[in-house]
């Protein structure tokens, strides 16, 4: 297996010969428009973090290409098992802002009404598996999911994500054995992106490759330019081809790199070499795929004047909409936990919202 990662488009902006997936123009725009979307949505975000408007975030500045690319590889009745720095997803499938900005404030519009950390989406609504924080879980989530579509006979691919500090996991061995040994219809995607919180990629493994563990599991394993979108879309499309005509799962290391710290609770600048983030901020997968679309005609300044513009314009009214809401009500705790209420929570809720003060206070902030 080759250490070297595929790679599509060239420094000029050029596409390599006979590797260009050849996308339409429309789709090219899209992709290039939730690049930007995603960025945007992430700059305004920390933004609020900071203000202490909302209590915590997650970025994943640099990373775009990487799951935009692998996503669009997809099919709508797909599903996502996702780790939490794959927010582009949500756009690429047109979830609704609201409910995007919501969660982050955990108000009454959220869809988990509070009970998660921010950044931790849960949208059935666009099969997006609940994000989780323990790292690793969703792997073997997403083994077994696929494993009981197959037995079910369902036409149905799982994509799912971790990082390289992912790969040490319990659920990164079991994930990838089970999937593996029944030929679930999954696709691994690793995002390289060189450091998990403080501890950089040479201390996490002492295997040449990430994609090079996929041999001991008995799958195919690539190693893709995570910031270049065409050769990510390529190679996932190929991957996801595969595992859709039963011949099992993909392993996928996306070569990428953390631009932002690893999430708003935590400074890189402690413990990262300023040059090297230099060097990899110049790889910029946007300004990458923009070059791309200059050379041939789709790009111009108008363009990306309305792209970001239209992405901060949403974003904002949507930010209006949830600092109006109110937080999630008290009785919501009682709610969801099983499908059909027991008629013994029935009567601790009652029994709840009798005491003093708690009808008046149903209605208070979310204590984030």
């Amino acid at each position: 297996m080759t250490t070297k990662a595929l790679m599509i488009i060239e420094k000029d902006g050029r596409a390599a010969k006979d590797k260009d997936p050849n996308l339409s123009p429309e789709v090219l725009r899209m992709l290039y428009s939730t690049m930007v979307a995603t960025r945007v949505t992430d700059e305004r975000a920390l933004a609020l973090q900071r203000q202490g408007r909302v209590g915590f975030y997650l970025m994943s500045t640099g990373q775009e290409a990487s799951h935009i690319g692998s996503a669009y590889a997809m099919r709508d009745s797909d599903w996502f098992f996702p780790a939490y720095r794959q927010p582009g997803i949500l756009l690429l499938r047109n979830a609704s802002i609201d409910d995007i900005v919501c969660e982050w404030f955990g108000n009454a519009g959220d869809v988990c009404k509070g009970r998660q950390m921010p950044v931790h989406y849960s949208l059935r609504s666009i099969n997006f598996f609940s994000i989780s924080s323990p790292i690793g879980t969703q792997l073997s989530q997403a083994a077994g999911a696929a494993m009981a579509a197959k037995i079910r006979g369902e036409d149905t691919v799982f994509m799912t994500y971790c990082g390289d500090g992912g790969t040490s996991s319990n659920d990164f061995h079991c994930g990838l054995n089970f999937a593996g040994v029944y030929k679930s219809p999954v696709v691994f995607v690793c995002e390289n992106n060189h450091w998990a919180i403080s501890c950089p990629v040479e201390g996490q493994t002492a295997s040449e490759t990430i994609a090079a563990k996929a041999q001991a599991y008995g799958m195919p394993g690539v190693r893709v330019d995570g910031n270049d979108i065409l050769a990510v879309y390529r190679v996932c499309k190929e991957a996801v081809d595969r595992a859709r005509k039963g011949e099992g799962p993909t392993l996928v290391e996306t070569v990428t790199y953390r631009i932002g710290s690893h999430s708003s609770s935590d400074d890189a600048d402690r413990y990262r070499d300023k040059k090297e983030w230099e060097a990899w901020r110049k790889r910029d997968p946007i300004e990458r795929f923009r070059r791309y679309l200059e050379k041939k005609g789709m790009w111009d300044d108008a363009f990306e004047n309305e792209v970001t513009e239209e992405a901060k314009t949403l974003l904002n009214d949507a930010i209006k909409r949830a600092e109006k809401r109110d937080g999630p009500s008290v009785s919501s705790m009682f709610e969801g936990v099983t499908m059909n209420m027991s008629p013994q929570l029935a009567e601790q809720r009652e029994r709840f919202l009798s005491l003093e003060g708690a009808a008046e206070d149903e209605q208070g902030e979310f204590p984030l």
